[in-house]
């Protein structure tokens, strides 16, 4: 299972690094703002948002 997320995620990150023309510097760039980005779209989404909407679940900010 590990070796096809790995496989999956190369391609990925391939992807990535080609459309910023091979600048690995510019895609961890883009990919640090892009999770930025979600993570203020995620906090406003908490505070706007009821738990019985959702049936309990809350949003995290961090991978469990």
């Amino acid at each position: 299972m590990e070796k096809l997320a790995d496989e999956t995620l190369k391609g990925e990150v391939d992807a990535v690094v080609a459309f910023h023309d091979g600048n690995v510097r510019a895609a961890i760039t883009t990919l640090l703002l892009d999770c930025r980005h979600l993570r203020l779209q995620l906090a406003l989404t908490e505070g706007a948002m009821s738990r019985g909407m959702t049936r309990g679940w809350t949003p995290t900010f961090e991978r469990r």
